[in-house]
């Protein structure tokens, strides 16, 4: 269910809103006046902190270059938190669950996402908690009247008009659920389960899913694709026998990412046709983490396989000399790429030299050239318009 929270409407309040309301109507203004966030832990801003979840990031090493953790899974911002300054917006997009997260701060947008949500409402059932797309649908639902309810249907309607929507989800669908060892969730077992079944049910969710998006005012919607989920960390390690998906890869979940993303771009695309006044922009993050990861050297990394948060209590095993991706990995590098970052881990000196944070996100480094990719670049990154066309249109 939604989380409903009044508003308390002050003096000081009453004139935020008289100067919103200026804003929202002024046909001048490009840069979008509020940006709503939707997906996983790639781009939760602290949501989870506020849930009975196994999944969290409210507690150190996490934040190190952020000021301290705040329930980002990253050393640093995420892609939606880079993408946001880039756009013009002052401060970073609130979680929905923050008790500040009301008044007029709700009027520049909110931040949905929770560690753990999938497409699918039993996707992450092993964290406990979570906050899956429906669940962060019916938030913005709650967040929806209540904006209407302050400064009317008409400014609200020019406000989600011009407003930016991001999807970022689905990763965990597989990662927390397809892929998931049968004995740790309930669920049908792999092999009685085909990809393309599996696959075939998260593109009708999200169809549904995006579509109520739209009738609820979004129009310019950037959706996000499934990134090389066989190339984290995580997956490289329990997949260490596949081969053939990239270097060190795992190649079955891969596989089972593109299969769905091709789909996902032909939703995308559809919706964009279907929907009168929509502008839905299809973002090929899969394409640029490969990038990335294939030719980690040229972008300045110098490992692009082990995580960079590391367990403070092996710290005396010796580990790999920093390298790229494949095989050769140190003892230490194998049991980092399993167990996630936590207060008895140590953390690389240098956080822009590793790809990846943990076992399965990506470090600041990382996030800022996926937001430079889809901020300010082209087909086939992203299409049929970056994000700074998008939303200067």
């Amino acid at each position: 269910m939604g989380h409903y929270r009044p508003l308390h409407c002050h003096c000081l309040i009453v004139l935020a809103f008289d100067s919103f309301i200026r804003l929202c109507t002024s046909s001048t203004a490009h840069t979008p006046v509020a940006n709503f966030v939707f997906g996983d832990s790639l781009v939760d801003s602290g949501n989870n902190n506020y849930i009975l979840s196994l999944s969290k990031a409210d507690f150190v090493p996490n934040g190190i270059d952020f000021g301290g953790p705040t329930g980002r899974y990253t050393n640093g911002r995420t892609i939606v938190d880079i993408i946001g300054q880039e756009i013009g917006l002052s401060g970073f997009t609130p979680p929905y669950l923050a008790p500040t997260t009301a008044g007029p701060a709700i009027l520049q947008g909110v931040n949905y996402a929770s560690g753990g949500g999938g497409i699918l409402n039993h996707t992450g059932k092993i964290f406990g908690g979570r906050i899956n797309l429906d669940a962060q649908m019916d938030n913005f639902a709650n967040t929806r009247q209540q904006i209407i309810s302050t400064i009317g249907d008409a400014a609200a309607a020019k406000l989600f008009h011009s407003a930016l929507f991001s999807v970022t989800i689905g990763s965990n669908d597989f990662i927390n659920n397809y892929l998931t060892p049968a004995p740790c969730v309930d669920r049908v077992a792999q092999k009685q389960v085909p990809p393309e079944s599996f696959v075939a049910a998260m593109i009708s969710r999200f169809r549904t899913q995006l579509t109520r998006l739209y009738r609820m005012g979004g129009r310019r919607i950037v959706v996000a694709n499934v990134g090389p989920i066989g190339c984290i960390p995580f997956q490289r390690e329990i997949n260490s026998a596949g081969a053939g998906a990239g270097p060190g890869c795992a190649a079955f979940p891969n596989q089972v990412a593109q299969l769905y993303n091709g789909q996902l771009r032909g939703l995308v695309q559809q919706l964009g046709t279907e929907l009168p006044g929509s502008q839905f922009v299809y973002a090929d993050v899969y394409r640029i983490v490969e990038d990335i990861i294939r030719n980690y050297s040229s972008y300045g990394f110098q490992n692009a396989a082990a995580p960079c948060c590391q367990l403070l209590l092996l710290s005396g095993v010796p580990a790999a000399p920093a390298g790229g991706p494949g095989p050769g990995l140190g003892l230490i590098d194998h049991i980092n790429s399993l167990i996630p970052c936590g207060p008895a881990s140590k953390v690389c000196p240098d956080r822009s030299k590793y790809v990846f944070w943990d076992p399965f996100h990506p470090t600041e480094a990382a996030n800022a050239i996926i937001a430079s990719r889809l901020f300010d670049g082209h087909h086939p990154y992203i299409f049929p318009v970056n994000i700074r066309r998008l939303t200067n249109e």
